[in-house]
Parts: C-alpha cells; structure tokens; sequence
C-alpha cells in the first residue's frame, strides 16, 4: 500500500502486491519474541559513481548507460528515496501522489496508470515506478528510456537495500549508504529503549472501515509491529487470497477485543477515520483498546510510504506503545 494516499483505492494496491510480499515477510502470526531491527546492509561502498551500471529488478536487468539527469519518479516512496540521497536535483517530474518533500515537481502523471507518452515528454533517461502498469516497461524501452521498478518492500532489510539500489541508480550510492546507516541507528535506537514491555498486546491495524480492510504480520506493517513484539488480530482471519490484507467483519474485530488499534487512514478531511470516530461505533465501546482510549491515528503518507520517513513510523508507533493505558 504505497502509491495511492487514500483508500480503498490504496487497499487494493496492497493486495494486488500482496502475493509477492508475503513471501517477504519474516514476522510469525503465532510468536510474541521481540524481534531485533536489522543492521544496515550495505557489503561494500563505491566511492565513485561507476556506469554503465546494471541492476536486477522485478522488470529484469536494467542498464543505465551514464548518470541519469532527468529522472522521474512515479512513486511516493521512490520520490522520498531519491531527495532523501541527493538525487533531488536529477528529479524533473513526479507522479501526482508525490508530495514529500516539500517542492517537488509534481504533474499530473500517475503511477498506477502512467500514460507513455505523457511521460517521454519530460525526455527521462531513467523512470522509477512501483509496478509495471499499462506496459509501461515494455513502452518506455521501445523509445530507450530504461525503467527500475521498486515495488512496495515487505522488511526493513528490503527498504534498506531499495534505497541503496535507487543511490547506485542514480550515482548517490555513497550517500544512500549514509541515509540507511542512519535510518538504522535510529530505528535500533528506538527499537531498543521499548525493549520487551509491549511484547504480547494484541493489536488491529485499520488500513480502511466499510469495509474494514487490516494488514497481518506477513505485511511489512507487520514486520515493524513485531519489532515490538505485538500480536495482531487480523492473522487468525488470514486466508491465501488475502495475500497478507484481509476484509475482516466488524463482529471479528469487535470479538477479538484488541488491546491497541492504530488508524493508517486517520485524515478525517479526506475521508478518513479519527479517534472519535472509531469511539463512537457502535457496538465498540467494550473494545479494550476504546474503552482505555489507546486507539491512535498515524500520519498517514510515514504509515504508507516505506522509504527515509521510516524512522518516524517507528517512533510514532513507539511513542503511542508508550502512552497506552492498557
């Protein structure tokens, strides 16, 4: 669920990802061991930028021929990875859901049905997407523009290494290199002072209501969650279909009483839900995590994009750990 910000339209990017991201996944519905957050994955830096380059990716090997000096980002995430490693100069066009960090050149060209010729007007010589739709690989190769795909990852480890990728891409490896060590720290720092107090709470995670759509430990939201050791709701209701993202009932939720609830739809101006408004379904209140107040709207674009902003989620889901009641 990255490239869309609202749902379910986002709910449906998710499961249409979600078979090749359950087989990421590392977290264990049935275990509440406090997992440790990985160490930085680089093997070796490359002190120079080195093209011709080629990179494996879902699309195949792809290679760039020099520095790419017109690129365009078709992704969210992809966007935050390429300013975050100083490839923000390169960057003459982003997709219209691409509004981080703030300047961006956003168009109106979409990700999730990117127009080939739209796109060949800005003359990229590379293109970064999250998935290959409308033949985008096949149409941009025929005009010699080469596409990486980085599609939504399902481990901290992935995120790491797709940041690296986009640096050796881009000729900013060493600085992606920089932008991980440090995500890592952080992430570890925070990881570390929660330590094991949280391990066992049972959570829901709402990626959308009516109808309720969640994410299991075998998504990468759920990869982050068991860094703290919570047990979510939604894996008893798995089913292969899923794919990591099922529709639970509202009776499911509400039965499974979870301890925690966390809203990664939370902007109430676009359709999202609050707080007070999860308080004020009926049937909730003897929830636990309603009836002691621990339900807790995450910012949006940091729940979905899994890119530099990764810390921020970890300490914004620590931060709530630490303000529960329950």
């Amino acid at each position: 669920m990255r490239t869309p910000k609202r749902l379910p339209a986002a709910v449906l990017v998710a499961v249409a990802a979600a078979a090749a991201l359950a087989g990421c996944a590392s977290a264990s519905s049935s275990t509440t061991t406090v997992a440790k957050a990985p160490a930085s994955p680089h093997p070796t830096s490359i002190l120079v930028p080195v093209f011709p380059t080629t990179l494996p990716a879902p699309n195949g090997s792809v290679t760039i021929k020099s520095m790419p000096r017109r690129i365009v980002s078709l992704d969210p995430t992809a966007t935050e990875d390429l300013y975050a490693i100083g490839a923000g100069s390169q960057v003459v066009a982003v997709d219209q859901d691409s509004d981080f960090p703030p300047g961006v050149p956003v168009t109106s060209l979409s990700g999730l049905t990117p127009n080939i010729e739209a796109i060949a007007k800005y003359n990229p010589s590379l293109v970064i997407a999250s998935q290959d739709s409308n033949g985008l690989v096949s149409g941009l190769g025929k005009l010699g523009i080469p596409v990486l795909i980085e599609p939504a990852v399902g481990t901290l480890q992935a995120a790491y290494l797709q940041i690296e990728q986009i640096g050796q891409a881009t000729g900013h490896y060493n600085q992606s290199t920089e932008v991980v060590d440090n995500m890592t720290e952080e992430i570890n720092d925070t990881v570390r002072a929660a330590g094991g107090k949280y391990a066992g709470k049972t959570y829901y995670w709402e990626l959308s209501n009516n109808p309720y759509y969640s994410a299991t430990s075998a998504t990468f939201i759920g990869h982050i969650l068991s860094l703290f050791g919570l047990k979510n709701i939604a894996d008893a209701a798995d089913k292969p279909a899923d794919g990591g993202y099922p529709e639970l009932s509202e009776e499911y939720i509400v039965t499974a009483r979870p301890q925690l609830i966390f809203l990664a739809d939370n902007d109430a101006a676009d359709g999202g839900q609050t707080t007070a408004i999860v308080a004020k379904r009926p049937g909730w209140a003897d929830i636990p995590a309603v009836a002691d107040h621990d339900v807790f709207g995450l910012n949006d674009d940091i729940a979905s994009r899994w890119g530099p902003r990764l810390p921020d989620l970890v300490n914004e889901i620590a931060n709530a750990l630490a303000s529960a009641k329950s």
